[in-house]
């Protein structure tokens, strides 16, 4: 991997539009060459910010294509820099020989989120805005995009600066006590800076204390579906995702592992988990299947425990579903009865699943966290912070102090962030 200096030192391509057949592909240039890449190319500058179409030529002055070009003199791009963007016809060849001409010319192909990492380098956002767009681009649903916009935009990260900024001040009090103990400073103002530290500590474990909510949102539920063997787990399953993606039979134990599919509810990607039939059986293939069961289910975000009408109540699970109401068993005290044969009762539990998720998700008052790292870090700040409140000297309450603020300007990336950028960019396409 690059380090830094030498990445901005280069001028990097890439496409920013999606491969496969298209009308147009847009292509970005980025870098201190980007000017004179783009005057090769198209034959001189159009005016910043301004769609020209121009003819593209090579070294050798043969045109490639007839395409938009833009413009976009640094500072103000995305990444920072002097950039560009080509919209070329979207043809394999034409993409091909652009891409060698800006080589020729002195450009590279960019590596994964290099575009982004700049745009972070250059202080055009921070690492919580710059993970944000990764997920805006990986969001399956509109509940995902509304958190990711939500993020890009700056409220998480303005709940953290303000952090920082009353943990920076909290700091600078403190190294003036230090700083000048023979001073007649009032007693409050040690008491003052104790309250603060003490309301920053409790406000980080509110924000810790959100049932990962965010977390949850931005990877998905998973609803586990368990059962006795031939209650019609993979019915209801085949049913909810209106597509057969288990075998059903009438012979117990025909699923032995758990088999997943990926169903939208209340705007909430969940992974509907199919498993084996809970019973004691001799076979080991399907005690493993039970074993995997049993795990799977205690780790699911929500249980459904199915029934057969009138055969029992089942094991404790978030929501029991007695099926087969169509065979006329009674269905349970506070049991839903559906059919997946026929039907009958799945739109209530649709309805049910698709609450569930939505209480699981559900957002109010400062944005959530939406990556464990995130959590990491603010663990780390408050585990300083009692430090600092349990300290017996004041030089000791300083350096716990400062680390509280590294460890949270970790996850802006304001200090000490170099040894994860790596691993936060590298997820990006390339393009972005």
């Amino acid at each position: 991997m690059l380090i830094a200096g030498v990445m901005q030192q280069d001028t990097i391509f890439a496409m920013a539009s999606g491969a496969g057949r298209a009308a147009i592909a847009v292509m970005r240039v980025s870098g201190p060459r980007a000017e004179a890449l783009l005057a090769a190319l198209a034959g001189g500058l159009p005016a910043p910010r301004r769609a020209v179409l121009r003819r593209l030529r090579d070294e050798t002055g043969e045109v490639l294509d007839r395409a938009l070009v833009l413009w976009l003199p640094g500072p103000s791009s995305y990444t920072g820099e002097d950039s560009a963007e080509l919209h070329l016809h979207a043809s394999r060849a034409v993409i091909e020989a652009v891409a060698e001409a800006l080589v020729a010319q002195g450009g590279r192909p960019a590596e994964a989120g290099e575009f982004s990492r700049r745009a972070f380098l250059n202080g055009k956002m921070d690492l919580l805005e710059a993970e944000a767009i990764a997920d805006l681009i990986a969001a399956e649903t509109r509940a995902q995009a509304r958190q990711a916009l939500r993020q890009m935009e700056g409220a998480l990260s303005a709940v953290y600066h303000d952090w920082a900024g009353r943990l920076r001040a909290v700091l600078a009090h403190q190294e003036a006590l230090i700083d000048f103990p023979d001073e007649d400073l009032p007693p409050e103002v040690e008491a003052r800076l104790l309250a603060e530290m003490a309301a920053l500590r409790a406000e980080m474990r509110a924000h810790l204390d959100d049932g990962r909510r965010g977390e949850k949102l931005r990877e998905g539920l998973v609803f586990a579906v368990t059962g006795a063997p031939n209650v019609g787990k993979s019915s209801l399953v085949n049913a909810l995702a209106e597509r057969e993606v288990a075998i059903v039979a009438a012979t117990p134990g025909t699923t032995r592992d758990a088999l997943e599919t990926r169903i939208v509810l209340a705007g909430v990607p969940v992974t509907l988990v199919d498993t084996a039939g809970l019973r004691e059986t001799a076979d080991p293939v399907e005690a493993e299947g039970v074993r995997r069961a049993r795990a799977r289910a205690a780790e699911a975000d929500f249980r459904v425990c199915v029934v057969v009408a009138g055969e029992g109540a089942g094991e404790a699970a978030d929501l029991v579903v007695a099926n087969k109401i169509d065979l006329g068993g009674a269905v349970p005290a506070g049991a839903l009865g559906v059919s997946a044969r026929t039907g009958g009762g799945l739109d209530v539990l649709r309805a049910q699943l698709a609450e569930a998720a939505r209480r699981l998700t559900q957002q109010s008052g400062p944005p959530p966290l939406t990556r464990a790292r995130h959590r990491a870090a603010l663990l780390a700040a408050m585990e300083r912070l009692d430090g600092a409140l349990a300290a017996p000297w004041p030089e000791l309450r300083a350096e716990d102090l400062r680390l509280a603020m590294r460890a949270l300007g970790r996850i802006t990336g304001v200090v000490g962030v170099e040894d994860i950028l790596d691993a936060i960019f590298s997820q990006f396409c390339i393009g972005k």
